[in-house]
């Protein structure tokens, strides 16, 4: 991990001891925003570039399937992926598929398995440009499988990138909608590693840390993008989060934001966001001290609270910060919202997918279907709708 500001500058160094032939891969609007700077040094250091640019957000398999033909018809040998979680999602998948005799289907939890990929992938150098997905220190590939319209999830050691490298510089493009995205993406992360049944000491204090940058740091880095140590922060915990969940797993805010964001075309981040205060009040009696810990480290209770009590100020407090930094607003711009007996006849198969992820056995309260399914009508009636409360 190279973290700090000028970290980008170390790319050429790193790369060139895995390989002379590097695939770039990156959306076109990183691409052409940071493609320069990365190239620049790759080049410098002699290695051979060979760009895939055409990353879409919420990768699918097809977009898996263009990049690996890419990397298997110019003959590469590493990896160097530039941008967030969707761009090291298809780095960490071309991986799979260059290393391992299937589709990339094949591989997926529901499928293969946890630590269904058998064979190491190529080597692989995550450049974050994001302060979210920490997806550039998990065992976890998100994609999207348009022909379900369902999302599928790969957990495997073996694609955890070699080199992660942290310029928080590179944040300071993202707009203020991307920065809400990914920033609530990461406090999910952190909360739901530090409630998983998963977590033990060593996670519960990254997801710790991560919650305490995230509350203090957050909120600045919307709202000002331009201030560096509030994007470092961010930066940190995001990444910080990354190591909590891959070591405590996620849990029902996961489970559910999948199908979600599959459902409605949402960012993974918007779909998070959208749940994430309802679970939460759902989960609190699971673990109360836990999420009373939360809600101290956001100041809405103090020492004295009862932790049942102050639990339940985590979930408040957690809404406060989505309605901060206007979530909810940002559906108009990025969402398609069905009609509400359109929605109502998808929530039976939208939760059945949750419970299918496994994320949800990760929960400190263990959901029933028919739970699951009142939750996201709940969401619906509060957060969806055109005329709720939150989108008001």
């Amino acid at each position: 991990m190279v973290v700090g500001r000028g970290a980008v500058e170390q790319v050429g160094d790193y790369t060139t001891l895995y390989g002379d032939t590097a695939l770039v891969v990156a959306t076109r609007e990183i691409y052409d925003i940071h493609g320069e700077t990365v190239i620049a040094e790759l080049e410098a250091n002699g290695i051979e570039v060979v760009p895939f640019v055409d990353v879409r957000s919420d990768p699918t398999v097809a977009n898996v399937e263009d990049a690996y033909s890419r990397w298997e018809t110019e003959g590469c040998e590493v990896i160097v992926t530039l941008g967030g979680g969707s761009s090291i999602d298809v780095g960490k998948a071309v991986g799979v598929l260059a290393a391992n005799e299937g589709s990339i289907r094949s591989f997926a939890v529901d499928e293969a398995g946890y630590g269904g990929v058998p064979n190491p992938t190529p080597p692989l150098i995550a450049v974050n440009t994001t302060a979210g997905t920490g997806s550039e220190a998990t065992q976890t590939i998100v994609l999207t499988d348009t022909e379900t319209t369902t999302k599928f999830i790969i957990v495997s050691e073996h694609v955890v990138p070699e080199v992660a490298i942290e310029d928080p510089v590179l944040t300071l493009s993202l707009p203020k909608s991307h920065t809400a995205f990914t920033g609530i993406d990461a406090l999910t992360h952190a909360i739901e590693a530090f409630v998983s049944v998963k977590t033990y000491s060593v996670p519960d204090d990254y997801a710790r840390a991560a919650i305490r940058r995230i509350a203090r740091s957050f909120p600045t880095a919307w709202a000002n993008g331009d201030d560096i140590d509030a994007r470092t922060d961010m930066m940190i915990g995001q990444l910080q989060a990354g190591q909590a969940f891959t070591n405590a797993s996620v849990a029902l805010v996961h489970g559910m934001a999948r199908p979600l964001g599959a459902q409605l075309h949402i960012p993974h981040g918007l779909a998070n966001a959208l749940l994430l205060p309802y679970v939460m009040k759902f989960s609190a009696i699971g673990a109360p001290e836990k999420y009373a810990e939360i809600a101290r480290i956001f100041n809405v209770a103090d020492e004295a609270d009862a932790d049942r009590k102050a639990a339940l100020e985590a979930a408040d407090a957690v809404r406060e910060l989505c309605t901060d930094v206007g979530l909810a607003t940002y559906l108009d711009d990025f969402g398609e919202v069905p009609g509400r007996e359109e929605f109502l006849d998808v929530i039976p198969e939208m939760a059945q997918d949750a419970i299918d992820s496994g994320s949800p056995a990760n929960n400190p309260r263990k959901p029933t279907k028919s739970e699951i399914e009142s939750l996201f009508a709940e969401v619906y009636d509060d957060a969806l709708a055109p005329d709720s409360p939150r989108r008001c």
